[in-house]
C-alpha cells in the first residue's frame, strides 16, 4: 500500500549549516542523508497524520504498525510482521554491515486521549531516519533495524520484545519523543503496575448486612492506609491509582472491588521497597473487613532509562547543527519501557520541543499539538538527527 501525498504543508526541512559539521566527508554524507529524508517528507507527514487520526491503544495498533511496515517494505526493507510474539510488532531491516543500529518506533495511543503523547511523531521519525540511512547503509558499514514496538503506555512492549530477542546483536538503539521542552540526556522513573482485586460476600444492606463482607470497604481501608503511608515516603517516590470497580448497586453489599495502582521511583532498585509497603496496605484492607485480596503485576517493570554518554554527545552535536533549541537538564519526569532497552544496549531517548507551551503529554491539548506544524518540523529534524547520529556512531566504531 502506498501512502498518498498529504495536502500542502507548512512544516519543512531546510538545509543544514555545513560549517557546523566536523569534516568535509561528514558534511557531504550528512547533506546527502538529509536531502534523502527531504524527498520522503510528504510520505512521513502523511504517515504521522494517519496514525494521529486513527489512535489505537496498547496491543491493538494494527493499522499503525501496518502503515509503518508498508512504507519501509516499499523502500527495500525486509519486513517481518508480526514479530517477536506480538501481533502489532514488526521488524524491518536493510543493509548487512557489521554495526547494527536499532531505530525504535512507538505508535500506541492513550485510552480516551488519542495521541496525547505524540507517538505518531515517534513512529514517523523512526521510519524517516531509516529511510535516510537506507541508501548509505553499506557505505557506513551498517545494518539498520527498525523495530515497531507496541504498548509503551501500558504493557511494556519493549520489555517483552527485549526478552524475545528483538535487540539481540544491536550495537546502539535510539528514538525521539515529543515534549514541551528539549532534552538530550533524558532520564526517567522506574515504574511498576499492580492490579488489586478484593473478593468478599454479597448481602442485603438492611436485611442481613451482618452476613456480608464489603469488598469496596476493604479497598477504602487500603486507600486510607496508602494516604497515610505517603507521609513517610521519600518525596521522589510516587504512588497513585484508581478504583476500577466497587459494586453495581447501592442496595447490595459489593462482593468484588478492583483497583489499578502504579509505583514510580528514580531507580528500579527502589521499586521493591515501595511495592512491599504498598502491598501491606492492600492486605490490611482485606484483613480489616474479612475479604480475600489478590495483587498482580500487570506488566514487566519499566526500568529507569540510562542514556549512553557517547551517543548522547553525538546527538547533542547533531541537534545543535540542525538549529534545534538548546537542551535543558531535567530530573526524571516520565516513565518508558525504553529504559529496559537502555540496560541491555547503548541507547538514547532525546526529547524534542514541539511548541506545546505549558501543555504536556497526557493532556488533551497535547494531542492537538502533536499534529501541529511545529511538531511536524520536530519530526523531520528528529529523523535527520537520528540518522546523523547513527552515521557518526558507525564512523566512530569503525575507526576504533
Amino acid at each position: 500500500m502506498t501512502i498518498p501525498n498529504p495536502a500542502p504543508k507548512t512544516a519543512s526541512l531546510s538545509e543544514a549549516p555545513s560549517n557546523r559539521i566536523k569534516t568535509a566527508t561528514e558534511s557531504t554524507l550528512k547533506t546527502a542523508i538529509r536531502t534523502h529524508i527531504r524527498t520522503h517528507q510528504p510520505t512521513l507527514l502523511t504517515l504521522s497524520r494517519r496514525i494521529h487520526a486513527h489512535p489505537e491503544t496498547a496491543f491493538t495498533e494494527h493499522r499503525a504498525a501496518n502503515w509503518c511496515a508498508e512504507v519501509l517494505r516499499e523502500h527495500g526493507f525486509t519486513v517481518t510482521a508480526p514479530a517477536y510474539g506480538l501481533d502489532t510488532a514488526f521488524e524491518a531491516t536493510i543493509g548487512d554491515g557489521p554495526i547494527t543500529v536499532a531505530l525504535v518506533c512507538e505508535y500506541d495511543a492513550l485510552p480516551g486521549l488519542g495521541h496525547a503523547c505524540g507517538h505518531n511523531l515517534i513512529a514517523a521519525a523512526g521510519v524517516g531516519a531509516a529511510l535516510g540511512l537506507a541508501p548509505y547503509a553499506s557505505e557506513l558499514g551498517l545494518t539498520v533495524r527498525v523495530l515497531g514496538t507496541p504498548a509503551e503506555e501500558r504493557g511494556a512492549g519493549k520489555a517483552l520484545m527485549l526478552e524475545a530477542g528483538a535487540f539481540a546483536g544491536v550495537d546502539a538503539a535510539m528514538m525521539v519523543h515529543p515534549c514541551p521542552f528539549e532534552v538530550a540526556d533524558f532520564r526517567s522513573y522506574a515504574l511498576s503496575t499492580l492490579a488489586v482485586t478484593y473478593t468478599g460476600r454479597s448481602a442485603h444492606p438492611s436485611m442481613n448486612p451482618h452476613e456480608g463482607r464489603n469488598a469496596a470497604d476493604a479497598l477504602t481501608v487500603a486507600q486510607v492506609a496508602i494516604g497515610l503511608l505517603r507521609h513517610q515516603l521519600r518525596p521522589e517516590w510516587r504512588v497513585h491509582g484508581i478504583t476500577t470497580g466497587a459494586g453495581t448497586a447501592a442496595n447490595a453489599i459489593p462482593e468484588r472491588a478492583t483497583a489499578a495502582y502504579e509505583i514510580r521511583t528514580p531507580t528500579a532498585e527502589e521499586l521493591r521497597e515501595v511495592r512491599q509497603r504498598l502491598e501491606a496496605c492492600f492486605r490490611a484492607g482485606a484483613l480489616a473487613i474479612g475479604c480475600e485480596v489478590t495483587i498482580e503485576q500487570t506488566a514487566p517493570d519499566y526500568l529507569d532509562f540510562r542514556g549512553d554518554p557517547a551517543l548522547t554527545a553525538l546527538w547533542r552535536a547533531n541537534a545543535r547543527a540542525l538549529g534545534r533549541p538548546e537542551p535543558s537538564d531535567r530530573p526524571p519526569f516520565a516513565c518508558t519501557d525504553m529504559g529496559n532497552v537502555s540496560r541491555a544496549v547503548p541507547s538514547i531517548h532525546p526529547v524534542l520541543d514541539i511548541g506545546s507551551g505549558a501543555c504536556g503529554p497526557h493532556q488533551p491539548e497535547f494531542a492537538d499539538a502533536a499534529a501541529s506544524p511545529e511538531a511536524e518540523r520536530a519530526l523531520l529534524e528528529g529523523a535527520v538527527a537520528m540518522a546523523w547520529t547513527a552515521a557518526d556512531f558507525a564512523a566512530t566504531v569503525s575507526s576504533a
